[in-house]
């Protein structure tokens, strides 16, 4: 599993994606309301489905409010 941390400048709605290094949509962990503030995610590694991916870099991408703030790189270790 890897954690995910980020803040908020102010309340919004928060969309937070997986990709694998193709750019290809891994899962969507997150997709509601947040307020101000730290936040961490955690992520296991599953797919949308369920299913565990392999270990490896993959890239995650937050959009708050429907704009992309961050799109940064996360190593996944099993």
């Amino acid at each position: 599993e890897t954690t995910i941390e980020f803040s908020l400048k102010e309340p919004g709605n928060i969309c937070l994606e997986i990709y694998n290094i193709r750019g290809q949509k891994v899962n969507t962990l997150v997709n509601e309301f947040k307020d101000v503030g730290y936040h961490h995610i955690i992520w296991n590694g599953d797919d949308e489905t369920g299913k565990l991916v392999s270990s490896g870099i993959y890239f995650y991408k937050l959009n708050v409010n429907g704009k992309t703030e961050a799109v940064k790189k996360c190593l996944l270790l099993k």
